[in-house]
């Protein structure tokens, strides 16, 4: 793959990252005065709208039926549960923690690509999956009585996340990014909708929580249509790394509008998640260096 798809991956994960972290910020300001049913239907809702008539306007929308798709099907499902378990899980822990156990997404992303995409991966990357794992231990410090439910929630998130990309990567090519985008919006807001009841009832919003929702709904979109656009244009083993500029986001906007600033413990937890997902980015590139050296010394064949 030439390394200006990589290129072009790599800057559409990190416009994603930073669309998400603003997003998650500006959910978790209303997550007191509203459930996180209320917020992704409403959140959902603006998004959809919006990526609805920028996909008509683009010549992009198809036929309702590229739901039906099992991948599609799938990655709309995946981002369901993924937007329900985050945006409950801040609301019970620093957005910054969140976030950090997010960071293992790379590391996961990997060995799924690996599983079930048949991806080559060495013993080396599969030592330093492990490694980032035990990361993530370490930042949610499970106690004697076991995992906290912020912590489940933002595991569950995060393997929902990896279900999600290696989707996304399986969707066929003759689908507009814009397209899966529109069904994704579209389903995680009926999603929101159907859990508002359960959490708790629909709650007043005032113009503040509106205006956060509304800027968090263009978010995102940004969010949904750059991650899409990165998983199909660079390889999963290139662009998944990036991710990682999401906990630095994370901890600044944590730190500036909630006063939460992380305990060492999460500090060493994310530093250990992100060192094994840049070392499995290191050897990933070194194998692919070592390829045409190793094709072009195969003997070649008398014509």
């Amino acid at each position: 793959m030439p390394r200006t798809k990589n290129t072009q991956g790599a800057l559409y994960m990190a416009a994603s990252m930073a669309g998400f972290a603003c997003s998650d910020a500006l959910s978790k300001s209303v997550i007191s005065v509203m459930n996180a049913g209320e917020i992704i239907f409403i959140r959902g809702l603006f998004t959809s709208i919006i990526v609805y008539l920028i996909a008509r306007h683009m010549g992009a929308l198809r036929s309702w039926k590229v739901i039906l798709q099992p991948m599609i099907a799938l990655r709309i499902a995946c981002e369901a549960i993924a937007a329900g378990t985050y945006i409950t899980a801040l609301g019970m822990m620093p957005i910054a923690n969140a976030s950090a156990i997010q960071q293992a997404v790379p590391l996961a992303v990997t060995l799924g690509a690996a599983l079930f995409l048949k991806e080559p991966i060495g013993w080396r990357r599969c030592a330093a999956i492990i490694v980032g794992f035990v990361g993530v231990l370490i930042i949610v410090r499970p106690d004697p009585q076991g995992f906290t439910t912020a912590a489940l929630l933002s595991i569950a998130c995060m393997f929902a996340t990896v279900a999600r990309d290696l989707a996304t990567r399986c969707i066929s090519k003759d689908v507009p990014s814009l397209m899966v985008t529109v069904c994704t919006a579209v389903s995680i807001s009926i999603f929101g909708a159907l859990l508002t009841e359960p959490l708790g009832g629909w709650q007043p919003v005032s113009l503040t929580s509106f205006s956060h929702i509304l800027l968090a709904s263009v978010l995102v979109l940004i969010g949904y249509q750059a991650t899409i656009l990165a998983m199909r244009t660079g390889e999963i083993s290139f662009v998944a790394p990036f991710r990682y500029i999401s906990l630095i986001w994370s901890a600044l906007l944590g730190l500036l509008f909630f006063g939460e600033v992380p305990d060492a413990w999460t500090f060493i937890g994310a530093a250990i998640v992100i060192a094994s997902g840049i070392y499995t980015f290191y050897r990933e590139r070194k194998r692919q260096a070592a390829q045409p050296i190793a094709q072009e010394s195969e003997p070649r064949v008398p014509a």
